[in-house]
């Protein structure tokens, strides 16, 4: 058992230090999250037991970060708590609200689902409550996800292996939900999968350039509950469903894909914008 232990740690330390940091955060952000996946897939809701499942499996990436930090005895300061300037935290915001005004209006011109007028105020009225809220569990997420594991990467190997890096790691920590049914919308499982994974590893390329360029990681809050709440609360809920309109709408549809992957290539172009050391190749 002794010469198992000593051969595993001889593997371990062949291991790039970057990568036995992010290994052990990864490995860790899933296991605490699995007790929360489970209870919303037992109980066949996101929002079971009042939303506290679903914000505890937020807030996951966010322990594993400050636990890594702890093991690996890596200060937490760089995590990016400055504020940054201000341009940056607005541009958060509204970056995904344009995004979704571009990819749900060309779903209503080509009649591929229809605008409901009517529901327009309504649920603008409930927009700012949706935004703060998602805001608190968003911070649990981003902590872990552009606190920790974007400038641990980004330092080492550069903006475009921080983005991508990021974007697979987020992506395949849905999966789980997205397989169970409880986090997804009414087309193919398959068609869910692809495009969720373009979405969000597409639209890492803005959350990476952000947090690198403000130094702030109130970017990635803000664009990550901007996000949820003009897909979640808005967009979608003032779009009427034709027979096909799941193939385009939400993140598990082709019209935020498509512009995800436009969104990253203008994001990688500017990478060159970015602090010298990090702007990769």
């Amino acid at each position: 058992m002794l010469r198992v232990g000593e051969y595993f740690m001889k593997i371990v330390s062949k291991i790039p230090r970057v990568w036995q940091r992010v290994g052990f955060f990864i490995v860790l952000t899933y296991a605490i999250s699995a007790p929360f996946e489970y209870l919303a897939i037992v109980s066949g809701s996101m929002g079971a037991a009042g939303g506290l499942y679903a914000l505890g499996g937020m807030w996951s990436p966010g322990i594993a970060a400050f636990i890594t930090a702890a093991v690996f005895r890596k200060e937490v300061g760089p995590f990016g708590w400055r504020w940054g300037k201000t341009r940056y935290q607005i541009w958060s915001i509204l970056i995904p609200f344009l995004y979704c005004l571009i990819g749900y209006g060309l779903v209503w011109l080509f009649g591929l689902g229809g605008l409901m007028p009517e529901k327009i105020v309504a649920r603008l009225t409930l927009l700012a409550s949706s935004f703060a809220v998602g805001c608190s569990a968003a911070l649990g997420e981003e902590i872990g996800w552009s606190g920790f594991l974007v400038p641990q990467v980004a330092k080492e190997y550069g903006f475009t292996t921080a983005a991508l890096t990021r974007g697979i790691v987020w992506s395949v920590w849905h999966y789980p939900m997205i397989i169970a049914g409880i986090y997804r919308n009414e087309s193919p499982l398959w068609f869910n999968l692809v495009c969720f994974t373009i979405v969000l590893t597409g639209t890492s390329f803005i959350y990476t350039w952000l947090r690198l360029k403000s130094g702030s990681l109130w970017t990635g809050m803000f664009l990550h509950a901007s996000h949820n709440a003009f897909i979640q609360s808005f967009f979608t809920r003032i779009t009427s469903a034709t027979a096909i309109t799941a193939y385009f709408i939400d993140e598990f549809g082709a019209a935020l894909a498509f512009l995800s992957i436009i969104l990253a290539i203008v994001f990688w172009r500017k990478r060159s914008s970015l602090p010298s050391g990090i702007q990769g190749k």
